[in-house]
Protein backbone atom coordinates (compact mmCIF):
# COMPACT_ATOMS: atom_id res chain seq x y z
CA UNK A 1 0.00 0.00 0.00
CA UNK A 2 0.94 3.66 -1.18
CA UNK A 3 2.46 5.80 1.93
CA UNK A 4 0.62 8.96 2.06
CA UNK A 5 2.01 10.47 4.77
CA UNK A 6 3.91 13.84 4.17
CA UNK A 7 7.19 14.25 3.54
CA UNK A 8 9.37 14.62 6.93
CA UNK A 9 10.28 18.12 6.15
CA UNK A 10 7.04 19.01 5.46
CA UNK A 11 5.84 17.88 8.76
CA UNK A 12 9.03 19.49 10.31
CA UNK A 13 7.73 22.61 8.94
CA UNK A 14 3.80 22.33 9.07
CA UNK A 15 4.26 23.88 13.01
CA UNK A 16 5.79 26.75 11.63
CA UNK A 17 3.58 27.06 8.94
CA UNK A 18 0.34 27.21 11.11
CA UNK A 19 2.06 29.72 13.44
CA UNK A 20 2.98 31.86 10.49
CA UNK A 21 -1.05 31.91 9.57
CA UNK A 22 -2.55 31.72 12.88
CA UNK A 23 -0.92 35.14 13.42
CA UNK A 24 -2.91 36.86 10.75
CA UNK A 25 -6.23 36.08 12.78
CA UNK A 26 -7.06 39.00 14.82
CA UNK A 27 -4.81 41.29 12.97
CA UNK A 28 -4.79 43.64 9.94
CA UNK A 29 -4.88 40.87 7.61
CA UNK A 30 -7.72 39.49 9.45
CA UNK A 31 -10.25 42.77 8.85
CA UNK A 32 -13.67 42.81 10.11
CA UNK A 33 -14.69 46.31 9.06
CA UNK A 34 -15.28 48.40 5.69
CA UNK A 35 -11.57 50.57 6.47
CA UNK A 36 -9.80 47.46 7.53
CA UNK A 37 -10.66 45.72 4.63
CA UNK A 38 -9.21 48.71 2.27
CA UNK A 39 -5.92 49.19 4.36
CA UNK A 40 -5.37 45.18 4.04
CA UNK A 41 -6.01 45.77 0.18
CA UNK A 42 -3.90 48.61 -0.39
CA UNK A 43 -0.49 46.68 1.73
CA UNK A 44 -1.33 43.61 -0.61
CA UNK A 45 -1.64 45.75 -3.38
CA UNK A 46 1.81 47.60 -2.51
CA UNK A 47 3.46 44.58 -1.77
CA UNK A 48 3.11 42.96 -4.58
CA UNK A 49 4.04 45.98 -6.73
CA UNK A 50 7.42 46.51 -5.30
CA UNK A 51 7.91 42.23 -5.02
CA UNK A 52 7.53 42.90 -9.22
CA UNK A 53 10.82 44.57 -9.01
CA UNK A 54 12.35 42.93 -5.70
CA UNK A 55 12.13 38.69 -7.00
CA UNK A 56 13.86 39.25 -10.45
CA UNK A 57 16.96 41.25 -9.06
CA UNK A 58 17.35 38.67 -6.25
CA UNK A 59 16.64 35.82 -9.15
CA UNK A 60 18.99 37.25 -11.44
CA UNK A 61 21.83 38.19 -9.17
CA UNK A 62 21.92 34.37 -7.76
CA UNK A 63 21.73 33.38 -11.71
CA UNK A 64 24.76 35.94 -12.79
CA UNK A 65 26.61 34.72 -9.68
CA UNK A 66 26.23 31.18 -11.00
CA UNK A 67 26.61 31.83 -13.90
CA UNK A 68 29.58 34.18 -14.19
CA UNK A 69 31.32 31.70 -11.47
CA UNK A 70 35.59 31.86 -11.99
CA UNK A 71 35.66 28.58 -12.81
CA UNK A 72 32.80 28.88 -15.77
CA UNK A 73 35.10 28.67 -18.62
CA UNK A 74 32.37 29.24 -21.38
CA UNK A 75 30.86 32.34 -20.05
CA UNK A 76 31.01 35.38 -22.31
CA UNK A 77 34.01 37.79 -21.40
CA UNK A 78 33.24 41.27 -22.72
CA UNK A 79 35.41 44.02 -20.13
CA UNK A 80 35.08 46.53 -22.74
CA UNK A 81 31.25 46.77 -22.38
CA UNK A 82 29.85 49.87 -21.48
CA UNK A 83 25.99 49.78 -22.89
CA UNK A 84 22.90 48.55 -23.94
CA UNK A 85 20.01 50.84 -24.85
CA UNK A 86 17.44 47.52 -24.04
CA UNK A 87 19.07 47.18 -20.62
CA UNK A 88 18.51 50.95 -20.05
CA UNK A 89 14.89 51.26 -20.84
CA UNK A 90 14.62 47.91 -18.83
CA UNK A 91 15.82 49.33 -15.95
CA UNK A 92 14.30 52.47 -15.99
CA UNK A 93 10.79 51.87 -17.66
CA UNK A 94 10.02 49.55 -15.08
CA UNK A 95 10.57 51.52 -11.72
CA UNK A 96 9.24 54.56 -13.74
CA UNK A 97 5.69 52.19 -14.25
CA UNK A 98 5.64 50.66 -10.67
CA UNK A 99 6.54 54.20 -9.11
CA UNK A 100 3.89 55.86 -11.13
CA UNK A 101 1.30 53.65 -10.26
CA UNK A 102 1.94 53.54 -6.31
CA UNK A 103 1.80 57.62 -6.48
CA UNK A 104 -1.60 57.41 -8.34
CA UNK A 105 -2.50 54.80 -5.36
CA UNK A 106 -1.24 56.34 -2.35
CA UNK A 107 -3.10 59.72 -3.22
CA UNK A 108 -5.92 58.50 -3.98
CA UNK A 109 -6.58 56.28 -0.51
CA UNK A 110 -4.65 58.56 1.42
CA UNK A 111 -8.05 61.04 0.95
CA UNK A 112 -10.19 57.78 0.43
CA UNK A 113 -8.56 56.74 4.15
CA UNK A 114 -8.51 60.04 5.77
CA UNK A 115 -9.23 58.93 9.55
CA UNK A 116 -10.50 62.56 9.67
CA UNK A 117 -13.28 61.85 6.64
CA UNK A 118 -16.80 60.40 8.39
CA UNK A 119 -18.20 57.36 6.99
CA UNK A 120 -21.00 57.72 4.46
CA UNK A 121 -23.79 55.62 6.22
CA UNK A 122 -27.52 56.04 6.31
CA UNK A 123 -27.48 55.40 9.86
CA UNK A 124 -26.60 57.96 13.22
CA UNK A 125 -22.98 57.77 14.32
CA UNK A 126 -22.13 56.57 17.28
CA UNK A 127 -19.95 59.54 19.40
CA UNK A 128 -17.23 57.87 21.39
CA UNK A 129 -14.47 60.35 23.24
CA UNK A 130 -11.44 58.95 23.88
CA UNK A 131 -8.41 59.56 26.72
CA UNK A 132 -5.57 57.80 27.19
CA UNK A 133 -4.72 57.65 30.70
CA UNK A 134 -1.38 56.00 32.48
CA UNK A 135 -2.24 52.92 31.63
CA UNK A 136 -5.74 52.51 30.64
CA UNK A 137 -8.45 54.01 28.42
CA UNK A 138 -11.58 55.90 29.21
CA UNK A 139 -14.34 56.10 26.72
CA UNK A 140 -16.73 58.80 26.97
CA UNK A 141 -20.38 58.51 25.67
CA UNK A 142 -21.44 62.21 25.43
CA UNK A 143 -25.00 61.64 23.67
CA UNK A 144 -25.95 58.68 26.21
CA UNK A 145 -24.17 59.83 29.52
CA UNK A 146 -21.89 56.99 30.40
CA UNK A 147 -18.13 56.44 29.93
CA UNK A 148 -16.43 53.18 30.30
CA UNK A 149 -12.83 52.16 30.99
CA UNK A 150 -10.76 49.56 28.49
CA UNK A 151 -14.11 48.59 26.80
CA UNK A 152 -16.49 49.93 24.01
CA UNK A 153 -19.55 48.99 21.96
CA UNK A 154 -20.96 49.47 19.29
CA UNK A 155 -23.87 48.00 16.67
CA UNK A 156 -22.29 46.47 13.91
CA UNK A 157 -22.44 48.32 10.46
CA UNK A 158 -22.98 51.62 12.32
CA UNK A 159 -19.90 54.04 11.73
CA UNK A 160 -18.43 55.35 14.76
CA UNK A 161 -16.59 58.80 15.44
CA UNK A 162 -14.23 59.00 17.55
CA UNK A 163 -12.47 61.86 19.62
CA UNK A 164 -8.91 61.20 20.90
CA UNK A 165 -6.76 62.73 23.38
CA UNK A 166 -4.21 61.99 26.02
CA UNK A 167 -3.82 63.39 29.04
CA UNK A 168 -0.38 61.83 29.53
CA UNK A 169 2.19 61.31 27.15
CA UNK A 170 1.74 60.36 23.63
CA UNK A 171 -0.67 56.99 22.66
CA UNK A 172 -1.75 55.62 19.59
CA UNK A 173 -5.35 54.52 19.35
CA UNK A 174 -5.05 51.31 17.71
CA UNK A 175 -8.26 48.38 16.88
CA UNK A 176 -6.50 46.32 13.89
CA UNK A 177 -9.48 44.59 12.53
CA UNK A 178 -11.45 47.74 12.41
CA UNK A 179 -9.11 50.22 11.20
CA UNK A 180 -5.42 52.22 11.58
CA UNK A 181 -4.02 53.70 14.47
CA UNK A 182 -3.92 56.98 14.81
CA UNK A 183 -2.02 59.19 17.74
CA UNK A 184 -3.61 60.60 21.12
CA UNK A 185 -1.98 63.36 22.39
CA UNK A 186 -2.10 65.86 24.90
CA UNK A 187 -3.34 69.11 24.59
CA UNK A 188 -4.01 67.76 20.92
CA UNK A 189 -7.03 66.02 19.46
CA UNK A 190 -7.20 63.67 16.75
CA UNK A 191 -9.93 61.73 15.48
CA UNK A 192 -10.82 58.45 13.52
CA UNK A 193 -13.72 57.16 11.91
CA UNK A 194 -14.26 52.98 12.11
CA UNK A 195 -17.20 50.83 11.19
CA UNK A 196 -17.21 47.20 11.68
CA UNK A 197 -19.03 44.84 9.01
CA UNK A 198 -19.34 41.59 11.75
CA UNK A 199 -20.57 41.40 15.06
CA UNK A 200 -17.71 40.18 17.67
CA UNK A 201 -15.29 41.31 20.31
CA UNK A 202 -11.87 42.89 18.49
CA UNK A 203 -8.87 43.56 20.35
CA UNK A 204 -7.81 47.41 21.07
CA UNK A 205 -4.52 48.57 22.08
CA UNK A 206 -2.35 51.44 22.80
CA UNK A 207 0.61 51.12 19.78
CA UNK A 208 2.94 53.44 21.04
CA UNK A 209 5.26 52.78 24.28
CA UNK A 210 4.35 54.81 27.27
CA UNK A 211 6.11 53.36 29.67
CA UNK A 212 5.93 50.95 32.46
CA UNK A 213 2.49 49.83 32.25
CA UNK A 214 2.08 49.84 28.23
CA UNK A 215 1.95 45.88 27.89
CA UNK A 216 -1.57 45.92 29.62
CA UNK A 217 -2.62 49.13 27.90
CA UNK A 218 -5.28 47.27 25.91
CA UNK A 219 -9.33 47.20 25.68
CA UNK A 220 -12.37 45.36 24.17
CA UNK A 221 -14.50 46.84 21.25
CA UNK A 222 -17.44 44.90 20.99
CA UNK A 223 -19.29 45.21 17.92
CA UNK A 224 -23.03 43.87 18.71
CA UNK A 225 -25.47 42.07 16.14
CA UNK A 226 -27.90 44.73 16.66
CA UNK A 227 -29.10 47.74 18.07
CA UNK A 228 -30.90 46.61 20.84
CA UNK A 229 -28.00 44.27 21.79
CA UNK A 230 -26.48 47.45 21.88
CA UNK A 231 -29.16 48.89 24.32
CA UNK A 232 -28.66 46.00 26.24
CA UNK A 233 -25.31 47.04 26.92
CA UNK A 234 -25.75 50.67 27.60
CA UNK A 235 -28.42 49.59 30.34
CA UNK A 236 -25.80 46.93 31.62
CA UNK A 237 -23.61 50.15 31.82
CA UNK A 238 -26.20 52.21 33.98
CA UNK A 239 -27.15 49.17 36.20
CA UNK A 240 -23.31 49.32 37.40
CA UNK A 241 -21.95 52.42 36.49
CA UNK A 242 -21.13 55.51 39.50
CA UNK A 243 -20.70 58.57 38.54
CA UNK A 244 -17.75 60.23 37.16
CA UNK A 245 -17.26 63.63 38.63
CA UNK A 246 -13.87 65.72 38.32
CA UNK A 247 -12.97 63.98 41.39
CA UNK A 248 -13.62 60.35 40.17
CA UNK A 249 -11.65 61.45 37.44
CA UNK A 250 -8.50 62.75 39.44
CA UNK A 251 -8.52 59.00 40.92
CA UNK A 252 -8.61 57.47 37.72
CA UNK A 253 -6.02 59.56 36.19
CA UNK A 254 -3.56 58.18 38.85
CA UNK A 255 -1.07 55.67 37.02
CA UNK A 256 -2.41 52.05 37.18
CA UNK A 257 -1.15 48.83 35.59
CA UNK A 258 -3.80 46.38 33.97
CA UNK A 259 -6.60 47.99 35.10
CA UNK A 260 -10.26 46.01 35.37
CA UNK A 261 -13.39 47.02 33.07
CA UNK A 262 -15.31 50.33 35.07
CA UNK A 263 -18.99 51.66 34.11
CA UNK A 264 -19.52 55.40 34.67
CA UNK A 265 -22.76 57.59 34.27
CA UNK A 266 -22.95 61.07 34.16
CA UNK A 267 -19.85 62.29 33.48
CA UNK A 268 -18.90 65.80 34.25
CA UNK A 269 -19.98 67.78 30.99
CA UNK A 270 -17.29 68.76 28.45
CA UNK A 271 -14.76 66.42 30.38
CA UNK A 272 -13.22 65.98 26.98
CA UNK A 273 -12.80 69.06 26.26
CA UNK A 274 -11.20 69.90 29.67
CA UNK A 275 -8.60 67.45 29.56
CA UNK A 276 -7.54 68.53 26.28
CA UNK A 277 -7.23 72.77 27.87
CA UNK A 278 -5.61 71.31 30.85
CA UNK A 279 -2.12 71.70 28.31
CA UNK A 280 -3.18 75.07 26.82
CA UNK A 281 -3.16 77.42 29.88
CA UNK A 282 -3.13 80.76 29.22
CA UNK A 283 -5.65 80.04 26.34
CA UNK A 284 -8.73 83.22 26.47
CA UNK A 285 -11.36 84.31 23.90
CA UNK A 286 -12.43 87.87 23.54
CA UNK A 287 -15.91 86.79 23.31
CA UNK A 288 -16.40 84.40 26.23
CA UNK A 289 -19.51 82.41 25.77
CA UNK A 290 -21.76 80.71 29.20
CA UNK A 291 -19.78 77.35 27.53
CA UNK A 292 -16.50 78.42 27.74
CA UNK A 293 -16.97 79.73 30.52
CA UNK A 294 -17.81 76.34 32.20
CA UNK A 295 -15.34 75.15 30.53
CA UNK A 296 -12.61 77.49 31.70
CA UNK A 297 -13.75 76.78 34.89
CA UNK A 298 -13.49 72.85 34.90
CA UNK A 299 -10.15 72.95 33.35
CA UNK A 300 -9.30 75.17 36.24
CA UNK A 301 -10.17 72.92 38.74
CA UNK A 302 -8.64 70.01 36.56
CA UNK A 303 -5.42 71.55 36.63
CA UNK A 304 -5.33 72.87 40.43
CA UNK A 305 -2.36 71.59 42.49
CA UNK A 306 -3.28 68.61 45.10
CA UNK A 307 -3.59 70.82 48.11
CA UNK A 308 -5.76 73.63 46.75
CA UNK A 309 -7.83 70.40 45.94
CA UNK A 310 -8.11 68.88 49.34
CA UNK A 311 -9.20 72.33 50.37
CA UNK A 312 -12.03 72.58 48.63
Amino acid sequence: MRNCSPPRLLRWLSPFALALLSGCQGGILDPKGRIAADEKSLIITATLLMLLVVVPVIVLTLVFAWKYRASNANATYTPKWAHSTKLEVVVWLIPIVIVSFLAVLTWRTTHQLDPYRPLSSDKKPVKIEVVALNWKWLFIYPELNIATVNQIAFPKDVPVDFRITSDTVMNSFFIPQLGGQIYAMAGMQTQLHLIADEAGTYKGFSANYSGAGFSGMKFDAVATSTPADFDKWVAQVRANAKPLDVDAYRRLAVPSENHAVAYYVAPTPQLFDAVVHKYMAGRTSLALSDDDIKLAALTKRLCAPAAARSVN
